[in-house]
């Protein structure tokens, strides 16, 4: 089994909904986003996952993210947007354009501040 990963970074705000403490009001952090894909085989010449298009699809993803509150975006009309639920989506949303008979998305990692995150791990 070989597992590759990526780093990534973006600055949003959010609130958290029915939280009884600071974190109900608006604020901002400098998000950190991981992505770990395992692959069973190496293609013809030996790579697990192309970086580039690993790096392609989740910057893709994390535009949505970048610069916005994140409250506010449809994915989160119902659902908070905690460090878990955020990894949950960019998952999700990773697994559907990157997984194939050969590679999968194993599991996302967000963290909104040094120290402090959540991850993610499919199904």
């Amino acid at each position: 089994m070989f597992e590759v990963d990526i780093q990534r970074d973006f600055s949003a705000a959010h609130c958290l909904r029915g939280y009884q403490g600071n974190c109900s009001k608006l604020h901002g952090h400098n998000w950190m986003v991981q992505a770990f894909v395992r692959a069973e085989k190496l293609d013809g010449i030996g790579i697990a996952v192309d970086f580039r298009k690993l790096k392609e699809e989740l910057e893709s993803i994390l535009e949505e993210f970048d610069h916005t509150n994140i409250s506010e975006l449809e994915c989160f009309k119902n659902q908070n947007p905690t460090s878990e639920l955020i990894a949950k989506v960019i998952f999700d949303r990773l697994s559907a354009s990157i997984n194939d008979e050969r590679v999968s998305v194993h599991r996302v990692r967000v963290c909104e501040s040094p120290g402090s995150g959540a991850t993610y791990f499919g199904e």
